[in-house]
C-alpha cells in the first residue's frame, strides 16, 4: 500500500512511501533569505519528511537539486556537504540543475530514500 503525507499545497503531497522506498520534496520555509539559508532550511525539511516515513538523510539513494542560479552552486554544495557529513557511505547519487523557480525560491530538493523498517 502507498503511504502519503500531505503538505500545504493542493494536488500534491510532500512525501510518499511504497514498501521500502520514500520520496520527498522540499523548498525553503523562508524565501526572504539567501541561498545558504534557503539550502539549510530546505535540507532540514527533507530530513523531517524522511523521519516521518521511517527514513533519514543517511538513507538517501538519489537526490535532485534544482537551483535558480547555477552561480550559487558552490554555496549550496558547501551546505549540502556539511549537512550530509564526512562518511562517503551516507552520500547519495545527486544531480544539480539550474531552473526557474516560483517566486523568491532559490532551491528545491527532491530525494528518494530507503526506509529503516
Amino acid at each position: 500500500m502507498i503511504e502519503r503525507k500531505s503538505g500545504i499545497y493542493q494536488g500534491r503531497n510532500k512525501s510518499s512511501a511504497y514498501k521500502d522506498l520514500v520520496w520527498t520534496v522540499a523548498t525553503a520555509s523562508d524565501t526572504s533569505v539567501g541561498i545558504e539559508q534557503q539550502t539549510a532550511l530546505t535540507l532540514e525539511t527533507i530530513q523531517r519528511n524522511l523521519l516521518e516515513l521511517d527514513s533519514d538523510k543517511s538513507r538517501i539513494v538519489s537526490a535532485q537539486v534544482y537551483i535558480a542560479n547555477m552561480a550559487d552552486k558552490p554555496v549550496m554544495d558547501s551546505v549540502w556537504q556539511q549537512w550530509l557529513g564526512d562518511n562517503p557511505q551516507d552520500w547519495p547519487q545527486r544531480a544539480c540543475l539550474g531552473v526557474q523557480l516560483e517566486g523568491d525560491a532559490l532551491i528545491e530538493v527532491t530525494v528518494t530514500a530507503v526506509r529503516s523498517c
